[in-house]
């Protein structure tokens, strides 16, 4: 429980249906994050919302402190996905790692069956396979299936998304109908740890990386500035070069290797075909060889026609019909067909 709406009314609507439910909010945060936190879902006000919920529907309440994993599993990566060259995304990780990860072993000493969260997505059982299948939220304007494409068929045999078929509003109102005092909470978008969207800056109050000098290169080669660190830029980032040039330059790539910022023209982000890594397929235990689906290279990505060829060690080639700008290494490409999660890679350099 994040101390929000959304999990708030999926207590509420597992209650209704028969479940025996407990509430559990993850201490995540590490201690000098709390003072820029405190409203979000690592900070102390969501965890003195999530008990207020707790007590209103008579449930028992925990506090379980993975701060010191997720501080491992998630900032740490996070920060070690930057120094690469790579833009990561943490709540892929936090979901895998921690909600249906560490906290399975806690539902296992509570005697609990399932894990739920509000998030917005469903699951299915396939009756010819046995497996359990991953689809998109029934609102596709809130769908959160994206982010949880790299759970295993051990994870999402034990979830439950009571918000599967429900829109926000739908949340609201079950939130409203039960007197909750989330019902009209705002929502938060950000990162959690990163409340003001500069992630740049807590990494370095973090003292996770410190700034350090290199080349900002053309296509060419040719050198045109100078930078103060590759993590403190993405793929398709157009402001802060401090560069002169006759035409808008954008970040094309990022080279760790050689600690350079790789810019060009807007028409060099376009790219129709990449490959991806550690490949989680969740309808099969091996997929087709190739596959014809709708990836989306990051979440606010509306999906593309593309085809997924598979190679070995984890790895797929994904071939756009139409290239698309700015995709970049680091970021979870997330495969459908129609509304099931077939599977997902993190792209790659």
């Amino acid at each position: 429980m994040s101390g929000g709406v959304d999990s708030s009314a999926a207590a509420v609507l597992l209650q209704e249906q028969g479940y025996e439910v407990i509430g559990i909010t993850l201490k995540l945060w590490p201690q000098d994050c709390v003072n820029r936190a405190e409203d979000k879902c690592c900070g102390p006000q969501a965890v003195t919302d999530a008990r207020a919920v707790c007590h209103r529907l008579g449930i028992p309440y925990y506090l379980i402190d993975e701060a010191a994993e997720f501080q491992q599993q998630v900032i740490n990566h996070f920060a070690a996905e930057y120094k690469a060259g790579r833009t990561p995304n943490p709540c892929v990780v936090c979901n895998e790692k921690l909600k249906f990860g560490t906290l399975l072993t806690r539902a296992d000493q509570l005697g609990a069956r399932f894990i739920a969260t509000g998030h917005y997505a469903r699951t299915r059982r396939c009756p010819e396979t046995g497996r359990t299948l991953l689809l998109r939220g029934k609102d596709l304007r809130k769908d959160q299936s994206y982010f949880l494409f790299s759970l295993r068929q051990a994870q999402l045999e034990r979830a439950l998304f009571p918000l599967g078929e429900m829109t926000k509003q739908d949340s609201r109102e079950v939130a409203r109908e039960c007197q909750l005092k989330t019902a009209d909470k705002e929502e938060s978008m950000e990162i959690c740890f990163v409340p003001d969207k500069d992630y740049g800056r807590f990494l370095q109050q973090a003292e996770l990386v410190t700034k350090h000098t290199g080349d900002i290169v053309d296509l060419e080669g040719r050198v045109l500035g100078q930078h103060e660190g590759i993590e403190f830029y993405t793929i398709g980032q157009r402001r802060g070069l401090k560069l002169s040039a006759p035409q808008p330059l954008y970040v094309i790539a990022l080279e760790a290797e050689h600690n350079r910022v790789v810019v060009g023209p807007d028409h060099a982000l376009d790219q129709a075909e990449f490959r991806v890594r550690n490949c989680n397929w969740i309808p099969w235990e091996t997929p087709p060889a190739t596959l014809e689906v709708t990836a989306k290279i990051r979440y606010n990505h509306p999906g593309t026609p593309a085809t997924v060829s598979q190679e070995e060690n984890g790895l797929a080639r994904v071939r756009l019909h139409e290239p698309q700008r700015a995709i970049t290494p680091g970021q979870a490409c997330v495969f459908y067909q129609e509304d099931v999660v077939v599977g997902g890679g993190w792209i790659r350099h």
